[in-house]
């Protein structure tokens, strides 16, 4: 059953997703508490990012039941397929987390200010004299206020994804998602955005981090999971975790990664 206690932010229990004969996620469990960073590893085609993209139904799931903050999101009885709430509903849950992708997703003509007002103008109905103040605040919390006025295609890589960082607080998220937030930067940029991530642990921000950066991994996340072939392999707190895997698959990658 999923768990439904105030504390558990997200819990995903038994999620199977295929994309046609190809079975990603093969009844994959996941409770997430409120105020843990949880990092997700494991190899290309393990099934992480489709797990995540199942959490905020950009993806819909087979199989399994989704509970947001105790809502239910998706729910399947037995082998039954997964039926979801109604589309308000959907829409309503969907906004208690926050995503930010790999590939920075900005509108290209809109500057920096208008990128993180336009969603809460939007989706909230806010008024623009109402969400500026607070999103200049969260361009000065990312360390690019003085970027407001930019065009996206004048900015670096990691000064997008802070960006992308201060557009998805805008809409006050409880949780926040992360789809491999540096894969696409080069090295130099990394660390920046990683800095900007550690910053919202330490304000104990709810957050799930699929990444291959193992440094974060291990330094900044409460519990590491590794999954392969679309299943959970190995979990526990970070320290344990990459001082003493217990499974031979999870040595096998961290000896390739470390």
């Amino acid at each position: 059953m999923p768990s439904t206690t105030p504390d558990v932010m997200i819990s995903a229990q038994g999620i199977h997703k295929a994309f046609g004969g190809n079975e990603v996620l093969r009844g994959v469990s996941l409770d997430l508490l409120r105020g843990e960073v949880v990092a997700v590893i494991g190899p290309s085609g393990s099934g992480k990012s489709t797990f995540l993209r199942c959490l905020n139904h950009l993806e819909t799931i087979d199989r399994g039941t989704i509970t947001i903050e105790g809502e239910t999101l998706a729910r399947s009885e037995g082998d039954a397929k997964a039926q979801y709430v109604g589309d308000a509903e959907i829409r309503r849950i969907g906004r208690k987390m926050g995503m930010v992708f790999q590939s920075f997703n900005l509108f290209p003509h809109l500057t920096v200010l208008e990128n993180v007002i336009e969603a809460p103008i939007i989706v909230k109905g806010m008024k623009r004299e109402q969400i500026v103040p607070k999103a200049e605040a969260l361009l000065k919390k990312v360390g690019l206020l003085e970027k407001r006025d930019a065009y996206p295609n004048r900015l670096s890589g990691g000064q997008k994804q802070r960006v992308a960082i201060a557009r998805a607080l805008a809409m006050e998220p409880d949780i926040l998602l992360f789809d491999e937030p540096t894969s696409a930067l080069d090295p130099e940029l990394t660390g920046e955005v990683l800095r900007t991530m550690r910053g919202l642990a330490e304000e104990h921000m709810t957050m799930l981090v699929v990444t291959h950066e193992m440094g974060f991994a291990r330094e900044v996340a409460n519990r590491v999971i590794f999954m392969d072939g679309g299943h959970i392999v190995e979990q526990g707190p970070a320290e344990t975790f990459f001082a003493s895997p217990q499974h031979g698959r999870t040595k096998a990658f961290l000896h390739n990664m470390l």
